[in-house]
């Protein structure tokens, strides 16, 4: 029997970002893991104008938790998640290029999604949504940009999971892209990268709440999603920024005695535990359990050496122009070498490659974090493209 108040919740994620335009790209979508969906709808976003010829496109992929709200607009002037960095007269101008971010399929925030209705059943698909691949999310994203008539992009950009969408669309669509940006991202998950997610879809697994899944909207498993998202914040930044930032300060609200564990109270008693507190309490309050899971394992998935023979023969299938690939050196999630990896394929497939090692103190989250050093080595780039 449907659920009213979970059709409200489903309604609730689907309108979670007020601003994007929800797109109906497939009637028909097959998984390449198996399985189909039914009436594909893909949730994106756009800024500045389109030229005459259609020359001046840029497309924005987005890593995990991210929406398709990647800078603030006039119909919607909450800051976006790479504020400074999309806007005009900034390092990605709105002035100058017409910016699509698209959000990922298999995300609560608009595209079809675990948390979407399963018009076959008029029930959320939660479990029952198919196997979820990298390879999926750039063919969902190729059909919207037919579907909007957009057929050739001259800089695609993706960080983290939107660089592994990035590489699997400029293989698949090869025909498509014409220079591509490249931020903390890889061909393949390194086992450390499998081990933390594989934690933390465990932690929501092991949410009494949880129930296998098909758990009410009204009560999901926030407890599970809060670990698991203080699990990846332990990724996502460096443990020298934790250092400079925290130290061994103790929290203005510790109210904990000596021997207790805050088993009973929500206070912490270091400044590190009570911010990871912070960013998980956000966290769990807007991100679907399921789409979590889903989104997680197919990073794990993702190998570009399935796209072809091998590694460098999927590389050879890519076509574009220029390429910069962005790496930070305290990244422990997607470590340097891996950027470096993905730039030496590069150029064996004649792109002209730029490699950059970037020192931020910050981790796997400089680009959203030091957006100033980041900032200068995409405008340059963009400026000779």
């Amino acid at each position: 029997m449907k659920n009213s108040s979970d059709s409200k919740v489903v309604e609730m994620f689907k309108h979670a970002n007020m601003s994007a335009k929800i797109m109906s790209v497939a009637d028909a979508f097959d998984m390449k893991r198996g399985g189909q969906l039914s009436n594909l709808h893909i949730a994106y976003e756009t800024w500045g104008s389109l030229n005459s010829d259609k020359s001046n496109v840029i497309v924005i992929f987005t890593g995990l938790s991210a929406s398709s709200h990647v800078t603030s607009s006039l119909s919607d002037q909450a800051p976006g998640w790479w504020e400074a960095m999309v806007g005009e007269g900034k390092a990605i101008d709105t002035n100058k290029y017409y910016v699509i971010c698209i959000n990922t399929l298999g995300s609560c925030f608009g595209s079809t999604s675990p948390v979407s209705l399963n018009k076959q059943t008029n029930q959320p698909y939660r479990l029952t949504f198919p196997e979820l691949t990298v390879e999926d999310m750039a063919n969902a994203s190729h059909l919207l940009l037919e579907k909007i008539g957009i057929k050739k992009i001259h800089i695609l950009i993706g960080p983290s999971l939107g660089g592994m969408k990035a590489l699997a669309f400029s293989i698949l669509h090869n025909t498509t892209v014409d220079n591509m940006i490249l931020i903390s991202t890889a061909t393949q998950a390194l086992p450390y990268a499998i081990a933390l997610r594989s934690l933390q879809r465990e932690v929501i697994r092991k949410d009494p709440l949880w129930n296998n899944g098909f758990y009410s909207y009204e009560k999901p498993p926030l407890n599970g999603v809060r670990i698991a998202r203080k699990i990846g914040m332990t990724s996502y930044r460096s443990a020298n920024e934790w250092a400079q930032r925290f130290g061994r300060k103790k929290s203005v609200e510790n109210k904990l005695n000596q021997n207790t564990f805050g088993i009973e109270n929500t206070s912490f008693e270091f400044e590190i535990e009570s911010y990871l507190e912070h960013q998980a309490v956000k966290f769990q309050n807007i991100f679907d359990a399921n789409c979590y899971l889903y989104l997680s394992r197919a990073m794990d998935w993702f190998d570009v050496a399935s796209l072809g023979k091998s590694s460098l023969d999927a590389f050879s299938k890519i076509n574009i122009n220029k390429a910069l690939v962005l790496g930070v050196d305290t990244d422990t999630l997607f470590p340097p070498q891996q950027q470096k990896e993905i730039a030496e394929n590069l150029s064996l497939s004649n792109a002209k490659v730029e490699y950059k090692e970037l020192t931020c103190i910050q981790g796997h989250d400089s680009f959203l974090a030091d957006t100033g050093t980041f900032s200068k080595e995409i405008s340059l780039f963009i400026k000779n493209v």
